[in-house]
C-alpha cells in the first residue's frame, strides 16, 4: 500500500510538470529547444521509471496477497470490537476513527455517533486541552502517555486513559490507541461507568413533553397581563427543573438585558454570576436574536459559546453544561422579543430534536404573551 501511495504521488507530480510544459509552448522561439529538452526528459522518466513500477504494482504478486490482507484486516477489526477493554482509535487531532463495543458502553456514546467527532468532546472541559496535548505528543512519536480525565456526563468519576502510538498497515500517518479504564484499575475490569439509560420509554417522554406544553399554555393564558419580563419569568419557572437545569432569559428588542436566571438550588453563587453577565457578550444569545433561529448543541465544543460570567469563568464550564437550547422569542417578521436559553448538565439526557421542536413552538406562544401588555 505504501508503494502504491508513493507511485501515485510521483504520477501526480509528473502530470503537474506536463501541464507546465504545455503552458510553456507560448515562449519565444529561441527558448523552445529548452522546453523540448525538458519534454524529452519527462518522456524518458515515464519510460524508464514510472512504467516499470506500474507493471510491478499491477503484476500478480500484490493481487495474490490481497485476499489474505483482507482476511487479516477483517480478523483484526473483529478482535478490536470484541476486546473486553474500552478502546478507541483516534488521530493526532483526537478525532475518533473507531470505538469498540466496550468503549461505547463505558462512555455511553454510540460508536456511530462518536466516529468523526473529537474524543475530547466527550470529556470535561478542564481535561480537553491536556488530552489533546498528550495525544499529539504520542502521535509525534514521543512515547506512550497516561493521564486521568473525566467524562462529561459523569464528571465525578475519574477515568484513567492510556495512549500509545499505532501505525495502521499501509497508512502514512500515526494513529493513537486510547485505552479507558476506571481510575485505579490496572487490569481489564468488568466495572463500567454506568451509561445513561433512559428510565422512560419514547411514548412516556412524548407524554411528558405534552404535559409541559400544557403547563406552559396554562401559565401564559392564566396569568395576568404584564411587562414582558414578568411573562418571561413565568415561562422560565415552568421550564426550570422539569425540563432544564438552568433557564436564562434575556429580553429586548434592541439591546438585550438579562431578566431571569434560574439555576440548580445548590449553585446560588453561579446563578448570581450569570445574572450579572451582559447578554451582548454571549455569542449564542446574540446569534439567536440576530438570526431568529434556535440553536441545539450537545457537548458544545467551544467553552466560550455562552461567554463568561462575572468571575471570568466560561459559563458552560462552570455550569457543567452537556446540552443546551438557545431559542429566540419571535412573533411574525419583527425583531426578537428576547432569547431563552436552557442548560442541562451531569448525567441528564441531552435535549432531543423533538424537545427542540416543542420548545420552538412554545417560544412563539411566549412571544405572543409578551406582546399582550
Amino acid at each position: 500500500m505504501a508503494h502504491t501511495d508513493e507511485f501515485g504521488e510521483e504520477l501526480a507530480d509528473f502530470v503537474r510538470r506536463v501541464s507546465e510544459l504545455k503552458a510553456a509552448r507560448s515562449v519565444p522561439a529561441d527558448a523552445l529547444p529548452t522546453v523540448l529538452d525538458a519534454a524529452i526528459f519527462e518522456l524518458d522518466h515515464v519510460a524508464g521509471r514510472l512504467w516499470p513500477r506500474y507493471e510491478r504494482l499491477s503484476s500478480g504478486g500484490p493481487a495474490a496477497v490481497a485476499p489474505v490482507d483482507r482476511q487479516e484486516q477483517q480478523l483484526l477489526k473483529a478482535l478490536f470490537q470484541r476486546v473486553p477493554v474500552p478502546v478507541a482509535l483516534v488521530d493526532r487531532e483526537t478525532v475518533v476513527r473507531r470505538l469498540n463495543f466496550a468503549a461505547a458502553d463505558f462512555t455511553g456514546v454510540r460508536a456511530g455517533y462518536a466516529t468523526g467527532r473529537p474524543l475530547t468532546g466527550f470529556l470535561a472541559h478542564g481535561d480537553r486541552a491536556a488530552f489533546r496535548s498528550q495525544a499529539a505528543a504520542v502521535a509525534r512519536g514521543e512515547g506512550d502517555r497516561s493521564l486521568t480525565v473525566h467524562l462529561q456526563q459523569h464528571p465525578s468519576v475519574p477515568v484513567r486513559v492510556t495512549l500509545t502510538a499505532l501505525r495502521p498497515n499501509g497508512e502514512p500517518r500515526t494513529a493513537v490507541l486510547v485505552v479507558l479504564q476506571p481510575a485505579g484499575s490496572r487490569v481489564p475490569s468488568d466495572e463500567r461507568v454506568p451509561a445513561p439509560v433512559p428510565d422512560l420509554t419514547g411514548t412516556t417522554r412524548h407524554a411528558a413533553l405534552m404535559d409541559l406544553v400544557d403547563a406552559m399554555t396554562t401559565a401564559l393564558l392564566g396569568g395576568p397581563a404584564g411587562a414582558p419580563s414578568a411573562v418571561l419569568a413565568r415561562a422560565a419557572a415552568v421550564l426550570h427543573g422539569r425540563f432544564a437545569d438552568w433557564v436564562v432569559a434575556d429580553t429586548g428588542p434592541g439591546r438585550l438585558s438579562r431578566t431571569t436566571v434560574l439555576a440548580p438550588a445548590e449553585d446560588a453563587e453561579g446563578a448570581s454570576a450569570v445574572a450579572g453577565q451582559d447578554p451582548a457578550a454571549c455569542p449564542l444569545v446574540v446569534e439567536a436574536a440576530r438570526g431568529r433561529s434556535a440553536a441545539l448543541q450537545v457537548r458544545a465544543a467551544d467553552p466560550d459559546a455562552f461567554g463568561r460570567d462575572t468571575s471570568g469563568a466560561p459559563v458552560l464550564v462552570r455550569a457543567n453544561v452537556t446540552s443546551l437550547l438557545c431559542v429566540p422569542l419571535v412573533r411574525g417578521a419583527g425583531p426578537a422579543s428576547g432569547v431563552l436559553t436552557l442548560f442541562r448538565g451531569g448525567g441528564r439526557l441531552a435535549f432531543s430534536m423533538a424537545e427542540a421542536q416543542a420548545m420552538d413552538m412554545m417560544s412563539r406562544h411566549i412571544a405572543l404573551a409578551m406582546d399582550r401588555v
